[in-house]
């Protein structure tokens, strides 16, 4: 049900929940506020524009999300493929991606899309995760050395050549001062947990360098001044020829988003017990989009750090989540014109912390020592993050990892032809095991295995060109073919005329429920006769052996298909979930009745 969880969480709200979440919201509010710079900074868009992110989208996120405890805002994620749109585009093109990357997310969360989002392979994830990780750690050599590049360019390849050209402008304080707050954040954890590094990195370090006076660069002598207040909402000028180019990069904002959120979402199912919507979270994470670059902000999405934080506070419901929105709007009111004498080493300390937790050494180890195909995609999609596109990473890691799982599905699947030469299959007992059975004398049996689909035709196709002309009747078992396409359709059709020209009958048994339906409803069960189609092996080969005007003597069979398979309470056959009567009465007779010759 498309219900925001903030309507769920208020039944039963009491004075004790309100403090934990209060707490909460206070504490992630004033986590936020260092991150929601950085990566604005790191985006290629004043500081401000961050602050108004986590306070517009933090909101709506929390007041219209499907998860009890996600805070939202800016994260790394975006730094890329915002920093591109930027450099090509402006600001302005990036508010129409924003606002297109919501109108695509509102559709997923509307048309119950959610779930497929969980779908896309954990290899592209951790490869562009990895890939954006590099990206974040190269955009802050600059500011970490306090080197003097002028305008950096967005490829991966000309920021490395521009600080190599600039590295005799290093500014050993900078440097000092980067490496002060890079310890400060590695180290503080060891005496407080509660409260982060980075935030006491930004106080302890602005106060230091106002008080000794270094020469660093600011956010202030950078950008200078920051608003204290939420700008007039505008809307953008839409024209089709930016819509048709940004409309690349507003889908990988959205798809960004998606993964983004519901993984944070379920690390938060993980921490606290409940269960997200994820319709319901991408709907608002659409609305969060909408409203975002209206007010002067860019991309937000579901934040994993500060949702942790945020339950590891105390956070109970979406309540702390919009305390955490209101608290960053004070603190902007309040303080805001202080956030000029913050140093940008030690922002570009934190994102480099940022990026070492990003980077996922660990879980691109694991991959690594795993399967060919899987280090393929993951190496595929990082090096193209980093020297290309995080767009056509995206793209190039699905289309990649799709064609290596059909390549392992071509490879799992076999087609192989029994004759006379029964093996058993295991030392496991079998009623269905081949060694029971004797195939009558002009008859042979093809077992397929794993599904038919396109990738498998050529191997179906070789297996029948070699069928030897002097059988009479072919039975195809499917007992381990769970799925039928149309491709698959399509080459048993052609062998059905094949044999039929040969005067050989087809039979088809041990037929699963999905290949059973779409042969019905494409004809194929009336064309091959629903005569000719079986749940079992034995009464297929009793039909054979009574077309073959031999006798056979059926072995006692196990069901392999769902239909063939009892209620357990009632002893009956599920039957009546088949739509053709017709085809589920030639199942219910008794082999037997082929046991006599014709």
């Amino acid at each position: 049900m498309m219900k925001p969880e903030l309507i769920r969480s208020l039944k039963g709200y009491g004075p004790k929940t309100f403090l934990s979440d209060l707490s909460a919201g206070l504490i992630v509010g004033v986590v936020a506020l260092p991150l929601a710079i950085a990566f604005a900074i790191a985006s290629g868009v004043p500081p401000e524009r961050g602050l108004f992110t986590a306070i517009v989208a933090g909101f709506a996120i929390s007041a219209l999300g499907g998860s009890r405890v996600q805070i939202g805002g800016p994260t790394g994620a975006f730094v890329v493929i915002v920093y591109g749109i930027v450099q090509r585009h402006g600001y302005e093109g990036l508010v129409v991606a924003t606002i297109m990357a919501g109108a695509i997310l509102l559709a997923l969360g509307f048309l119950k899309l959610g779930g497929l989002i969980k779908f896309i392979p954990y290899t592209i994830i951790t490869g562009f995760t990895a890939g954006i990780a590099v990206v974040i750690f190269t955009s802050q050599i600059g500011d970490f050395l306090g080197l003097t590049t002028g305008k950096m360019p967005g490829e991966f390849v000309g920021k490395i050549e521009a600080y190599a050209n600039a590295i005799g402008t290093l500014n050993p304080w900078a440097l000092g001062t980067a490496l002060v707050s890079l310890a400060v954040i590695l180290l503080w954890p060891r005496f407080n947990k509660r409260i982060p590094g980075s935030l006491v990195t930004i106080v302890a370090v602005t106060v230091a360098v106002q008080l000794l006076k270094i020469p660093v660069e600011t956010i202030g002598s950078r950008f200078g001044s920051i608003p204290t207040s939420l700008p007039a909402p505008t809307v953008p000028a839409f024209s089709l020829a930016l819509v048709r180019d940004l409309f690349s990069p507003a889908v990988s904002i959205a798809i960004l988003a998606a993964i983004e959120s519901l993984l944070s979402a379920v690390v938060a199912d993980g921490m606290t017990g409940y269960r997200h919507n994820s319709n319901m979270e991408l709907v608002a994470q659409g609305v969060a989009n909408l409203l975002s670059p209206l007010f002067g902000g860019i991309p937000a999405t579901g934040a994993i750090a500060r949702t942790a934080t945020n339950i590891k506070n105390g956070g109970k419901t979406p309540v702390a989540g919009i305390i955490h929105a209101v608290t960053l709007l004070v603190i902007m009111v309040a303080l805001g014109r202080f956030a000029v004498y913050i140093p940008m080493p030690a922002l570009a300390a934190i994102l480099v912390s940022v990026a070492w937790n990003m980077s996922g050494v660990h879980e691109i180890k694991a991959v690594l020592k795993g399967q060919k195909s899987d280090s393929a995609v993951l190496i595929a999609t990082f090096l193209i993050t980093v020297f290309i596109d995080l767009t056509v990473a995206i793209e190039v890691g699905l289309v990649l990892a799709a064609i290596l799982f059909i390549k392992k599905m071509i490879d799992v699947s076999t087609i192989k032809a029994i004759q006379n030469e029964m093996r058993d299959e295991g030392d496991e007992p079998d009623a269905n095991r081949f060694s029971l059975r004797a195939i009558p004398k002009g008859a042979l049996v093809y077992e397929i295995e794993g599904p038919l689909f396109f990738g498998t035709v050529q191997k179906f196709e070789q297996m029948t060109l070699a069928t030897a002309p002097d059988f009479r009747v072919l039975v195809l078992r499917m007992r381990n073919t769970i799925y039928l396409d149309a491709g698959g359709l399509h080459v048993l059709e052609d062998l059905l005329a094949d044999c039929r020209k040969r005067g050989v009958t087809l039979l088809i048994s041990d037929i699963h429920t999905q290949p059973f339906m779409l042969a019905e409803k494409s004809g194929f069960a009336r064309a091959i006769g629903e005569e000719n189609v079986f749940g079992n092996l034995d009464e297929a080969l009793a039909r054979a052996a009574k077309i073959l005007g031999v006798t056979y003597e059926p072995a006692r069979f196990e069901p392999t298909v769902a239909r063939e398979r009892p209620n357990p309470s009632s002893g009956k056959v599920p039957r009546a979930r088949y739509p053709d009567a017709r085809a589920f009465s030639l199942r219910s007779r008794s082999s037997r009745e082929y046991a006599q010759p014709q």
